[in-house]
């Protein structure tokens, strides 16, 4: 179970949201960004920009509190004050990975982080291949050093191609798909089934969680899990899924939350 948090400010606490004991729960922390407080590049230096209220100490405890739960840090994002995000071609790309790897090094040990979900969500028209390098090759060196366990990726329909090469190149080193299907609107199972089909087919079966926007975009409401349910019965093993996100969750008593860990829980029982 994939959980976004903290990305719209407000003060939303790890406790609030239901944790099954049963299910592997990833609170995807949102988002840890490599520009300046005013958007500008940093060149991979990365700040954390969640709210407030998801402390190092909250982290801990929660994490002490539920054995089954891992902490992320999402990077990037869509924008920052006001300033929509692009990924930043760096000239030296050994220097971004360098940046990139002492910042999120600080990071992943102050907030006791287990990973990284990497949600660069807008590219100029040609990356020169920086992209899958620059990341693939962060993620390959946080693994290394055993500072991470953990590593997804959340493309959505106009970040395909960027993502699909850095699944070719780097495809060992991550684990999860956290694709937004929520941003191809469909709105039926039937839809969905034919978008989980699709992407799939671009990065793999066994990688890709089904996901859902609370009060968002795409399919809404008890529709979301009767696509579930026709994922099973077209061959999918829905052992997992991605939720955007406990901000928004907040107003419905994470309703979502619950009944997706239900969900999962049943298929693990069979």
């Amino acid at each position: 179970m994939m959980e976004y948090i903290g990305a719209t400010g407000k003060p939303v606490q790890f406790d609030d949201v239901p944790i099954e004991a049963a299910i592997d729960f990833h609170f995807i922390l949102s988002f840890a960004i490599d520009a300046d407080s005013s958007g500008n590049p940093q060149n991979g230096v990365f700040l954390p920009y969640w709210a407030t209220t998801l402390t190092p100490d909250a982290v801990a405890a929660t994490k002490s509190r539920h054995p089954n739960v891992k902490a992320l840090a999402s990077l990037s994002g869509w924008s920052l004050a006001g300033k929509t995000l692009s990924w930043y071609i760096p000239p030296d790309r050994n220097l971004w990975i360098s940046n990139a790897f002492s910042s999120l090094k600080s990071l992943v040990q102050t907030y006791h982080l287990d990973g990284i979900d990497i949600d660069y969500e807008k590219f100029p028209k040609h990356t020169n291949g920086s992209f899958s390098y620059c990341i693939g090759e962060l993620i390959t060196l946080l693994k290394n050093e055993s500072l991470i366990s953990v590593a997804t990726i959340a493309p959505y329909y106009s970040t395909v191609l960027p993502y699909i090469e850095l699944q070719q190149r780097y495809e060992d080193v991550i684990d999860y798909v956290n694709y937004q299907f929520y941003t191809d609107k469909v709105k039926t199972p039937k839809g969905y089934l034919e978008a989980f089909k699709n992407t799939t087919e671009q990065f793999g079966k066994d990688k890709v969680l089904p996901s859902y926007e609370v009060n968002g975009r795409g399919i809404q409401g008890d529709a979301f899990f009767e696509a579930l349910s026709l994922l099973e019965g077209n061959g999918f093993d829905v052992n997992g899924a991605m939720i955007f996100s406990a901000d928004a969750s907040e107003s419905d008593g994470y309703y979502y939350e619950t009944k997706t860990q239900k969900f999962l829980l049943k298929n693990s029982t069979r």
